[in-house]
C-alpha cells in the first residue's frame, strides 16, 4: 500500500485487461489455420458454460482447416452448435465424434468484419483499464478524505495512476493496429 492505494495491484489488474485482449485477439483468424482460433467459443456442457479446450482437443493439422476431437460423444451437438454460434464465420462438419471445420477464404468483407469484432475487443480492454483506474481513484479520494494520506501525496499519486493508464491505454491501440493490419493483410 503506497500513498493510500496499492499500485501495483491496479497495474497487474490493468495488464489483466491487456492479456484478455490479447488472448481474445488470437482467437481471430487472420489467413492460417489456428487451435487458438477456437479459444473465445465457449460450449453449454452439463449444465454450465465451458470452454471448448475442456471438452475436446483442437488441432490444425492443414492450413485452411481445423479438427476438433470431442471426447464425449453426447457433447457433439453442443460443440457444433456452440461452433456455429460464436461469431466466427466458421461452419463445422460432424465426422462421428469430431468436428470438421474448413477455413473459408477471407473475403474484403468478412476482414472488415473482423477488424470490428477486434476493435470491439479492444474498446473492451480500454473500459475495463478505465474502471480500474476509476477505483484507484475512489480509494486514493477515500484514503485523503480520511486522513491517511495528505493532498499532495494524493495529487501525485493520482498523477501516477493516470499514466498507468494512458500507457496501457495506448498499449491497447497499439495491440489492435497490429492485429487490424494483420487481418487486413491479404
Amino acid at each position: 500500500m503506497a500513498d493510500g492505494i496499492d499500485l501495483k495491484d491496479l497495474e497487474r489488474r490493468m495488464d489483466g485487461s491487456i492479456e484478455k485482449l490479447q488472448k481474445d485477439l488470437g482467437g481471430l483468424r487472420t489467413g492460417r489455420a489456428s487451435a487458438s482460433i477456437l479459444d473465445p467459443v465457449v460450449v453449454d456442457a452439463y449444465g454450465q458454460k465451458m470452454p471448448l479446450n475442456q471438452l475436446a482437443n483442437v488441432a490444425a493439422p492443414e492450413p485452411k482447416l481445423i479438427t476438433v476431437n470431442i471426447w464425449d460423444k453426447s457433447m457433439v451437438g453442443p460443440v457444433e452448435k456452440a461452433v456455429r454460434e460464436a461469431g466466427l464465420g466458421l461452419n463445422p462438419v460432424i465426422d462421428g465424434q469430431n468436428l470438421r471445420i474448413p477455413l473459408p477464404d477471407l473475403n474484403e468483407e468478412r476482414r472488415r468484419e473482423l477488424a470490428k469484432v477486434a476493435r470491439g475487443y479492444a474498446e473492451d480492454a480500454k473500459v475495463a483499464i478505465r474502471h480500474v483506474r476509476r477505483d484507484g481513484m475512489e480509494h486514493l479520494k477515500k484514503a485523503e478524505k480520511d486522513g491517511e494520506i495528505g493532498q499532495d501525496e494524493s495529487r501525485a499519486t493520482s498523477d501516477k495512476v493516470q499514466k498507468m493508464t494512458d500507457d496501457k491505454v495506448s498499449l491497447a491501440d497499439t495491440t489492435l493496429a497490429t492485429k487490424e493490419a494483420e487481418i487486413m493483410q491479404v
